[in-house]
């Protein structure tokens, strides 16, 4: 055995000795051989191209909004005055007119696009998932794809929405509804204690949404324990990524390439890294032991008994005094013959 075959094995019967790293080992081989990263990348375009008509949308809701109450037009526009003065707040204010009066195209055209984009994105994402748990997709029809997708995007809009407003809720509310009751608000631990629980409640409402991307997401639904195991370790990743992201951010927006480009590549990193904690939580339930599948080895064929006789292997030398034997045993034989008769 090479040297190098000797350190491979050392290495592996190293990580065969510790079950969590022989999980994470087979984890991201899961994850590099379903191709994950091509997934995440996939998902971040479809990511920023619903962006666009999302605004689109919103646009026009604030138009209907505004056009239906004008006293909140006027008391917009004024303090976008005060606080923005000069070119900048005219430009702004000519913003919300023009979104008033194109409420209605620009509307319909964002919800166009924006199911499209959607069910692209939903698309995506439950084939970037089905492949980490390497299931085989059934052939469907065009529109029963479609409606599933539909129904889908639907739920995670739903899920995300409750998680989202959970997280608001108890972070911003909650939390400092307790402290005001107790009368400890300002106390010199009361931040601490208020960012802490924040973050752990943040935590929790994306472990929820992780949960139900990771479990009910793929085109064939999943064991749930293994996937909230899964979810746990994405959400624990997310919120630090997160907030790394946002001290990074607060860096590289005051430049002057983190103005122009700056809300573009932030939502294009925040999206692929997102997609590649979710995909690889994927790959770490799909390892797991009670998900492994075991190999499909086929029966064996009938048995076939044949008789076969063997014989060793004969010399000259041997060959010779048996022919030697059977010729005077033919010439005794033929003389006793004559002798008879």
């Amino acid at each position: 055995m090479s040297v190098f075959e000797k350190v491979q094995a050392r290495i592996e019967s190293s990580i065969q000795a510790r079950p969590w790293l022989d999980h994470l080992v087979r984890a991201g081989g899961r994850y590099q051989r379903q191709r994950g990263d091509y997934y995440a990348a996939g998902i971040t375009y479809f990511t920023v191209l619903s962006l666009f008509p999302v605004l689109m949308v919103s646009f026009a809701v604030a138009g209907f909004i505004l056009a239906n109450n004008p006293d909140l037009l006027v008391e917009i526009q004024q303090k976008i005055v005060e606080n923005i003065p000069g070119s900048a707040g005219d430009q702004l204010n000519d913003l919300i007119d023009q979104a008033i009066e194109s409420r209605t195209g620009v509307g319909v055209i964002g919800l166009a696009t924006g199911f499209y984009a959607g069910l692209g994105w939903v698309a995506n994402l439950r084939a970037a998932l089905t492949e980490q748990w390497d299931q085989q997709p059934q052939e469907q029809d065009w529109l029963h794809t479609k409606l599933s997708d539909l129904l889908a995007l639907i739920g995670l809009g739903a899920a995300s929405v409750i998680s989202l407003g959970l997280s608001i809720l108890a972070g911003s509310g909650l939390v400092g509804s307790l402290l005001r009751r107790f009368g400890v608000e300002n106390a010199p631990w009361a931040t601490v204690l208020l960012t802490l629980l924040s973050v752990l409640l943040a935590i929790l409402a994306t472990w929820a949404l992780f949960t139900w991307v990771i479990a009910r997401m793929p085109r064939h639904a999943v064991t749930l324990r293994s996937a909230a195991r899964a979810a746990l370790i994405a959400a624990i990743a997310f919120e630090i990524f997160k907030q790394l992201a946002t001290l990074i951010l607060k860096k590289v927006a005051t430049s002057p390439a983190g103005v122009a480009f700056g809300p573009i590549i932030g939502l294009m990193v925040f999206s692929y890294v997102t997609a590649r904690i979710i995909l690889f939580a994927t790959a770490w339930a799909a390892t797991a032991s009670e998900n492994e599948v075991q190999a499909d080895i086929p029966a064996p064929g009938p048995a076939v008994i044949e008789p076969r006789v063997r014989g060793r292997g004969m010399g000259p030398e041997v060959g010779a005094a048996l022919f030697g034997a059977g010729a005077l045993t033919a010439g005794l034989l033929s003389a006793l013959r004559r002798r008879h008769r």
